[in-house]
């Protein structure tokens, strides 16, 4: 085999939300080699890559992507058809120069991470084998999945403004008992979600976290603990469980006044920090994401000073973006960045701003988005950037349990070399 690139399609498919997202197909020598589906979100932050969407109102509400698809077999197709399919990264370049623009607006960053994640899958292929293997030999590291068990903010249509009450299952032996671990207190918490508001309030929000009636911050940290206690698990570092939270608090913070609107509260923002403080002095928090608004550099900077025990990661401040995240390093604003391929826009740009982050003592924690579908890459990326965490929601659906299994696949994949992150999630060991 040549290993060349002979053809690109693609086609507009459905993500779990019923809107029409990428997927692309890589042939190499005339043989389909390589598929990938582009996630996307709808918590997003202002500085994410240019999805490209058709703008027909009569057509998905103007959300339809096949100019994304028009340009993967267009003009994307025509630089790539002849090169070999395992240069990734002069790939990946040579369209982002094509495009021309700093946040892919031209091409279309969902068109461009197609084809870039699908080249990627062809490239595995060709090799003969597994993509994180492909993308990293010394891959080996099974990540701390974070465990969404109440949904808030966008994610939902209930009254929590913050976006993801996390459980961490640190202490498992390993993936396989990680699953088991948060199965059982997720079990607990339906019974004991039930007892309070009744069996529709387990009803899920995009990530499959239980969309409750709860408001504020205490109440969900409330339920949280009595279900890890029921299951027979211990809340603590180095104990059983830490919790963390996805605050998304770009989406409640009033850029007009400078506050931050919690439970009918208005918070100045070291008054915020506090009730961080307070929350940690109470319960083990191991991470935190966009705790304060996706501008304040100098608010991440004081929060990190704040929590010093605590993970704080920078999703909407760094949008997996390394010139971003210089910024963050130089200044010491936040200790891990959040890594969604999407918000950059491919996979080779994604990955040097997880290097620029190692490389600085930051963390780097693999995440899903909100518009996902069955397409587990992101479970093969975590493992082949040896990251320690993943955030790919609760396993109840196919989009976010596709992601679980392909862990576990890949944990008896490694065997006795596999290691799982545990205690030491931000720097694996």
């Amino acid at each position: 085999m040549s290993g060349k690139i002979t053809d690109l399609k693609a086609r507009e498919i459905l993500d779990c939300r019923g809107w029409p997202t990428v997927q692309a197909d890589v042939y190499v020598d005339n043989q389909l080699l390589g598929r990938a589906d582009v996630p996307q979100g709808r918590s997003t932050g202002t500085h994410e890559a240019y999805v490209l969407t058709d703008g027909d109102p009569n057509r998905y509400r103007g959300l339809g992507v096949r100019k994304a698809v028009q340009n993967i077999e267009g003009p994307i197709r025509d630089v790539l058809v002849g090169r070999d399919v395992t240069e990734q990264r002069a790939i990946d370049f040579a369209l982002i120069d094509l495009d021309g623009t700093p946040n892919k607006r031209n091409l279309g960053a969902n068109a461009i991470l197609g084809a870039s994640l699908a080249v990627a899958r062809a490239g595995a292929a060709s090799a003969g084998v597994p993509l994180y293997r492909y993308l990293n030999p010394f891959a080996h590291v099974l990540p701390v999945p974070l465990m969404n068990f109440l949904n808030g903010g966008k994610l939902t249509a209930n009254e929590l403004e913050i976006q993801e009450f996390i459980i961490m299952p640190v202490g498992a032996e390993n993936y396989d008992h990680a699953m088991q671990m948060t199965t059982e207190i997720n079990e607990h918490l339906r019974e004991l979600v039930i007892a309070r508001y009744g069996i529709l309030a387990t009803n899920t929000g995009d990530e499959g976290g239980f969309a409750t009636p709860m408001k504020g911050i205490w109440e969900p940290f409330e339920f949280l603990q009595k279900a890890v206690e029921k299951a027979g698990y211990k809340a603590g570092f180095g104990e059983d469980v830490v919790y963390g939270l996805d605050c998304a608090s770009s989406h409640w913070h009033d850029k007009a006044t400078g506050l931050y609107m919690l439970d009918g509260v208005s918070y100045e923002r070291d008054a915020l920090i506090e009730l961080y403080k307070e929350v940690a002095s109470k319960y083990p928090l191991g991470s935190v994401e966009d705790p304060l608004d996706e501008e304040d550099f100098d608010g991440f900077v004081a929060v990190t000073k704040a929590l010093p025990q605590t993970q704080i990661v920078g999703d909407d401040l760094f949008v997996t973006n390394v010139e971003r995240l210089r910024v963050g390093v130089a200044r010491g604003a936040a200790n891990a960045m959040l890594f969604k391929v999407n918000q950059i826009g491919s996979l080779s740009q994604a990955f040097d701003s997880a290097e620029y982050a190692y490389r600085h003592g930051y963390g780097v924690q693999v995440s899903e988005r909100s518009g996902e579908t069955e397409d587990p890459l992101i479970s093969d990326l975590v493992v082949a950037l040896n990251g320690g965490q993943i955030k790919t929601g609760m396993p109840i659906r196919s989009e976010r349990t596709s992601k679980h299994n392909r862990l576990l696949q890949i944990e008896g994949e490694l065997g006795s070399v596999a290691t799982y992150a545990g205690h030491h999630f931000r720097r694996p060991r």
